[in-house]
């Protein structure tokens, strides 16, 4: 029996509250509650069809704008994700995958490699979908790939409605990390040089006190998450 591929995070700023349980090895199901109505749809699309559990709510700024909450709930899921993941043996590592939304059409392609990078690429023309500004949705992504170490382009390809473009990015992102974080036995370390990509620990991590349960660089866990 595999051992269970979860994660908590809780992060607690003047600008938001959140805490975030995150299993890779799920069904689909999401409790997802942010105080932006899209982004929450976005998470739950990204949950469902990655098959991932997400239970996550936060309280933020909203009075403010919505910049503060969707970065901050992007942070704490990616390292959830991270944290889930582990030491990154025996998995697929890589994923790509389409998704069409009636005319729109979206590919993603991602790279468990411990080396974050984002491409995104929505071709959003309104200024919101909902409450959530769009340009916020691409950061929402960038913030993902950050915190969660990995490499991760997202395209649109074509499409007229930006609420049928945002979902179908998300869709495709969620159908590559359901490849990418798939179990294979066969795979030890899939990485040439034999380790996955180590850089050393983020400098907002601290040492793991002797009795703690440790983070994948050796930190104390849950890790704080960047400001």
């Amino acid at each position: 029996m595999s051992a269970p591929r979860t994660a908590t995070v809780a992060r607690k700023t003047r600008e938001t509250d959140i805490h975030c349980t995150l299993s890779l090895d799920g069904a689909g199901q999401a409790q997802v509650s942010t105080g932006i109505g899209f982004l929450d749809h976005m998470l739950g699309a990204l949950t469902k069809h990655a098959r991932f559990d997400l239970q996550l709510t936060c309280t933020g700024d909203l009075h403010i704008d919505d910049h503060h909450t969707a970065e901050d709930c992007a942070l704490a899921l990616g390292a959830a994700f991270d944290q889930a993941l582990g030491a990154r043996a025996g998995i697929a590592r890589f994923g790509h995958a389409y998704a069409p939304l009636d005319e729109a059409l979206a590919r993603a392609v991602v790279d468990l490699s411990a080396r974050p990078h984002a491409e995104i690429h929505l071709d959003l023309r309104r200024e919101l979908l909902g409450t959530l500004a769009c340009e916020n949705l691409t950061h929402v992504l960038q913030s993902f790939a950050t915190a969660a170490r990995l490499t991760l382009h997202v395209d649109v390809l074509r499409g007229m409605n930006d609420h049928h473009k945002a979902e179908a990015a998300f869709k495709a992102c969620a159908l590559a990390l359901r490849q990418a974080v798939a179990r294979d036995a066969t795979a030890g370390v899939p990485s040439t040089k034999g380790v996955s990509a180590r850089r050393g620990p983020p400098p907002w991590c601290a040492p793991a006190p002797p009795t703690s349960p440790a983070c994948w660089w050796g930190c104390a866990a849950p890790a704080p998450i960047p400001p």
